[in-house]
């Protein structure tokens, strides 16, 4: 897949990950590239690890499938790092 290729999937795997999603999410078009992109690779380096897969062609199902979990994943992390830092205070 060329850089066109993984920006326009960065852009609507990250966008549909932050859909699904409910929480603290990054904002902005770029931070919906950057999810996107991230949880593709995320995605591509376990599905491949457990053998079921990984990113493949761009029209490819289990691509998107890979790359739309990996994102959600991504910002379940995210959601996880930054609010069990919102509570606190710097004392």
């Amino acid at each position: 897949m060329g850089i066109i290729g993984w920006i326009i999937m960065g852009l609507i795997a990250g966008a549909i990950a932050k859909a699904l999603h409910k929480g603290n999410e990054p904002g902005g078009l770029l931070g919906t590239l950057i999810v996107g992109v991230l949880g593709a690779i995320l995605g591509g380096l376990i599905a491949s690890a457990i053998g079921v897969g990984g990113i493949s062609s761009f029209f490819s199902l289990g691509t998107w499938l890979v790359a739309i979990g990996g994102a959600f994943l991504l910002l379940v992390i995210y959601n996880a790092v930054t609010s069990g830092s919102r509570g606190r205070s710097a004392v």
